[in-house]
């Protein structure tokens, strides 16, 4: 009798573990979880990628500064690497011509239609 309740007993748990199990592995496959795997991988490769870089341009900057002191050159100031100011004027300029034409399709009240061309 305790045979039997014992084994009925596995069985039964041995079920439910087997389907608790088949249950967390459909969901880890579902396309939200997958995604959600995904970007989370997307986002850890994207840190160890920052790592490397930063490790590389400290790797450059030692290395910079080692050969310039093999070469007896100075060290140049931070300022002096920097980018000049830009400048706006120059960007702004009202003087050019307009690309609009008064033979563009938009002049003669047709809108253009990109339907048109396949």
């Amino acid at each position: 009798m305790f045979r039997r309740t014992f084994w009925f007993t596995a069985g039964a748990a041995a079920g439910v573990w087997a389907t608790s199990k088949v249950n967390r592995k459909l969901k880890a496959l579902t396309p939200e979880s997958l995604a959600a795997q995904a970007a989370d991988k997307a986002v850890e490769a994207g840190h160890r990628l920052k790592d490397f870089a930063l490790d590389v341009r400290a790797g450059m900057v030692q290395r910079e500064a080692e050969l310039g002191d093999a070469l007896g050159l100075e060290a140049a100031p931070d300022d002096a690497r920097a980018l000049p100011p830009q400048r706006y004027a120059a960007a702004i300029d009202q003087s050019k011509p307009s690309y609009h034409t008064t033979n563009s399709p938009s002049s003669h009240g047709n809108s253009y239609n990109r339907n048109e061309d396949h």
